[in-house]
């Protein structure tokens, strides 16, 4: 069995297109989304549209959390003082252009879910399993991972929130970052979310990179008012 997990999509329609169209090309038959639908893209509505359309599994991100809420603090971490900036800037036109049965759609989504996989217990989530927020960097000390392991409940935890794809194995629990379907991090501008296999009784992951034309979505969010730091890095994959 193998199942796809989608995660940090940020209203990028094109690249959540693709992704799906890889999935099926694959012949997956079951697909969960890690949340963060919304937030930094133009397309919020259209893709919480086709999320709920498609009847994947879905979680809540910190975006998904304060934009169906009407929150205008989405819980993000920033750098300096400029990227907070331009981050409160894509908050306040996520809330201005994303529709009531949008936000209501986000606002029943649950914290984290859970499944099988060849008798191994997946849970998902979007930061870690103590907080939505939480970012999980792979160069985090072991001893971060040890104690999450712990208390996580599971054999595998999948996630998100980072953008940057990655897998270990910490006390006995794989740890699985998804990356990010509409806004990686990892300088590959292309969309990417994860395949986890069941392959003799132990889980299998593949992170799979699909081409779709970014400097259109970029493009477009220059047009619907979006910063243009944005779109450069949305193209530039950082």
């Amino acid at each position: 069995m193998t199942v796809a997990v989608i995660t940090d999509i940020h209203a990028n329609l094109p690249a959540l297109e693709a992704c799906l169209a890889d999935i099926r090309d694959q012949g997956i038959e079951q697909t969960y989304c890690g949340g963060d639908l919304v937030g930094y893209g133009p397309d919020p509505n259209e893709v919480c549209r086709l999320v709920e359309e498609w009847g994947i599994p879905t979680i809540y991100g910190n975006y998904d959390y304060a934009i169906g809420r009407n929150l205008e603090d989405c819980g993000c971490a920033y750098p300096d003082q400029l990227d907070r900036e331009i981050g409160q800037l894509s908050v306040d036109w996520t809330l201005a252009n994303t529709s009531p049965s949008a936000k209501v759609f986000m606002r029943e989504l649950p914290f984290d879910l859970r499944f099988e996989l060849g008798g191994r217990r997946v849970r998902l989530v979007h930061g870690s399993p103590r907080k939505v927020n939480e970012y999980l960097f792979e160069d985090k000390p072991a001893r971060t991972f040890e104690r999450i392991a712990a208390g996580s409940d599971c054999d595998v935890l999948v996630f998100g929130h980072t953008h940057l794809p990655w897998v270990h194995e910490y006390g006995g629990v794989l740890f699985v970052n998804c990356g990010s379907v509409g806004k990686p991090k990892d300088g590959d501008p292309c969309a990417g979310y994860a395949m986890l296999s069941d392959v003799n009784g132990s889980v299998e992951v593949e992170h799979r990179r699909v081409e779709y034309a970014a400097g259109g979505v970029a493009e477009r969010m220059r047009a619907a008012g979006l910063p243009d730091e944005l779109a450069v890095k949305l193209v530039e994959a950082r």
